[in-house]
């Protein structure tokens, strides 16, 4: 406040007027439909296309819609045009295209025909609203069998996973092929480009579902809108195992293995062998030179032998082999299923004996005299 009692204006804000007009209950980020008498230049001076190739698949499915294609594009004054000889999609401006945007929108809408969306679906993108994504994940992941897993997961079973995360951030989500199409407000395409590149990257998509489900809540306080939120969010981080931790994992395996073994009937020795297998004896000498095959081939008579008749003993000996390793294998995998030692549990005739049996004590230490026990304990003392 100045001396004379006006309030202070800042030099900054000196030429502003006020403006009775803008009022709270506007909408400042409200953007209005472009109307034909927005386009104040007329008709366009030149041309603009747009083409996109379509997979053979595809081409059944175009020719039957492309009639809702031509209508949904005509409203807009954009030509297209369907050319089944070289499997591909145009669209065009025309001298009736008043929105000079239109063309971008009509091209992200032949290019999600393209992906496999329907067209019920892909007419929505010509709403200012609503824009579009095309997520490439083919080259993310060079193992065939890892990607379709991890492509899988961002689907889940039954496509509850997928529904989570249309629900969630308002967005139409298609997986097709080595693409993931998205449509939906910008801010949404960007939550959903973040869960599909992190699933490929090995973090399941489950963790940004229950981060986005708490964001929502979070949203709903006025209280925490100018507050950090980083401590209601859950940190995923990966828990590597101290040193201690490991080795006590390693001895429990250890120890159930010696169980199963002695079950098996296995010997002290034979178990001590499996636990700790002999240390080889140091030498500083070089090994000695091993014999070539054609030696021990001549030392065996084997060299000598007709073609056939060495592939025949080749042949068995591979067998012999094959049969050791199965005979190892099956008995490995039979100590899985070895049931531990259990305690027998007394039958109850045993039971009705050992209570007469402490009856009958009980009874006998009653019946016997102070002094007794008195001698009884000197005894034990003396000793």
């Amino acid at each position: 406040m100045s001396e004379s009692g006006e309030p202070v204006v800042s030099k900054n804000k000196s030429h502003r007027k006020e403006k009775p007009w803008d009022t709270d209950d506007i909408d400042q980020w409200k953007v209005d439909p472009f109307q034909p008498t927005d386009n104040k230049a007329g008709a366009f001076t030149e041309e603009s296309s747009f083409a996109t190739l379509f997979p053979k698949y595809r081409e059944k499915y175009l020719r039957e819609v492309w009639s809702a294609v031509t209508r949904a594009l005509d409203t807009h004054g954009v030509a297209c045009t369907l050319d089944l000889v070289h499997g591909s999609m145009s669209v065009r401006t025309t001298r009736k295209t008043y929105d000079p945007y239109v063309i971008l929108k009509a091209r992200d809408m032949i290019k999600l025909l393209a992906r496999g969306v329907a067209v019920s679906q892909a007419v929505k993108i010509l709403d200012d609203a609503v824009a579009c994504d095309i997520i490439k994940i083919g080259t993310l992941v060079r193992n065939k069998e890892r990607f379709v897993k991890r492509r899988q997961r961002i689907i889940g079973p039954d496509g509850s996973t997928l529904k989570a995360i249309e629900l969630l951030t308002s967005c139409y989500v298609l997986v097709q092929g080595s693409t993931v199409s998205v449509m939906g407000p910008y801010k949404s395409l960007k939550e959903v480009r973040r869960i599909v590149l992190d699933c490929m990257k090995n973090i399941h998509p489950i963790y940004r579902i229950k981060e986005l489900m708490i964001r929502r809540e979070l949203a709903k306080d006025p209280k925490l809108a100018t507050e950090s939120w980083d401590r209601f969010l859950p940190q995923f981080r990966k828990r590597h195992l101290k040193t201690s931790e490991k080795t006590a994992k390693k001895n429990e395996r250890l120890e159930g293995k010696k169980e199963a073994w002695k079950v098996a009937g296995m010997s002290a020795e034979e178990i001590a062998k499996k636990e700790k297998p002999a240390k080889k004896v140091y030498t500083p000498f070089p090994p000695a030179q091993q014999p070539r095959k054609v030696d021990l081939q001549l030392e065996s008579g084997e060299y000598f032998l007709k073609a056939t008749e060495r592939d025949a003993r080749e042949a068995e000996k591979r067998k012999q082999k094959q049969a050791e390793t199965t005979e190892k294998r099956r008995t490995e995998r039979a100590e899985a299923f070895i049931a531990p030692v259990e305690k027998a549990e007394q039958t109850v005739e045993e039971k009705k004996r050992r209570r007469k049996r402490t009856a009958v004590e009980v009874e006998m230490d009653a019946e016997e005299p102070d002094g007794v026990e008195k001698t009884k304990k000197k005894k034990k003392k003396r000793h």
